[in-house]
Formats: C-alpha cells, structure tokens, sequence
C-alpha cells in the first residue's frame, strides 16, 4: 500500500463566513478556494443523510486548512479543552508572537499572553469565533 500524504486539516463550523473572515482578516490566511458539495455519493461518505456542505480552503504557509459548513447541522459538541482526549488544534507559526499578539483585535479570545515552555518555543492559544483552538508560536 502507498503512504498517505497530507492534504488539509478540516475544522467544521457553524458560521463560514465569520469563520472565514477570521481566518482571512486576523490571521493574515489566503482564500485558496471556494466549493460545495452535495448529492447522494456525499451524503453516503460522510455518513449524515441528505448532506451537503460549503467549504472554504486556505492556505497557510504549505499547510490547507479547510473550513467547512454542513447542513444538516448536527447538535453542539462540548467545548473543546486541549486535555481532553480527542481534542485538536491547528498550530501555526509566527515570526514575533509578541508583535502579533499586540496587533490581534480586542475580541479575540485568548488563553494566555505569549509564554516561553521548557523547551524554548513561545506560545499562545487563542479561539476562533467558533471556539476552535488555534496555537500561535515561534519557534
């Protein structure tokens, strides 16, 4: 069998368009691609009768991040914390997270100022309108 390669990372949202104005506006990220998808064969891949879904791809830097919107919506998940088994996040790397994180609009949600680890990497976490959990850091 071949080895997968990477594609994208996926966060499903409530709301593309202040999702993707987020990512767009605040994170500096381009729009690579607009689409959606409906149709039996979707529906049947995905597992969720009658779907359909718009998606929005960006690009950050080599990595495609894919925001997508599902109708039928399905019932809130739990608020994602990063201790909780499953959780996810998508890390991106900046090259003064000091200076970005001065320049982030007042309404944006973060978990802390910028910090050095153990190991040497500064980081930060912060949410996105939706609540998903994005890493900033600087290596």
């Amino acid at each position: 069998m071949a080895r997968p390669s990477a594609h994208h990372v996926g966060i499903t949202v409530t709301n593309l368009a202040e999702t993707l104005a987020f990512y767009r506006d605040v994170l500096d990220l381009e729009i690579a691609d607009r689409f959606g998808v409906g149709g039996e064969a979707f529906a049947d891949a995905v597992g969720v009768d009658g779907a359909s879904a718009d998606f929005a791809h960006l690009e950050a830097d080599g990595t495609r991040i894919e925001l997508v919107e599902y109708d039928p919506e399905a019932n809130e998940s739990p608020a994602a914390e990063l201790n909780r088994p499953g959780a996810t996040h998508v890390g991106l790397s900046v090259d003064d997270l000091d200076r970005f994180a001065s320049d982030l609009p007042d309404d944006v949600l973060t978990i802390s100022e910028p910090r050095t680890t153990e190991s040497g990497t500064k980081i930060m976490f912060l949410r996105d309108p939706e609540g998903n959990l994005i890493e900033l850091l600087e290596a």
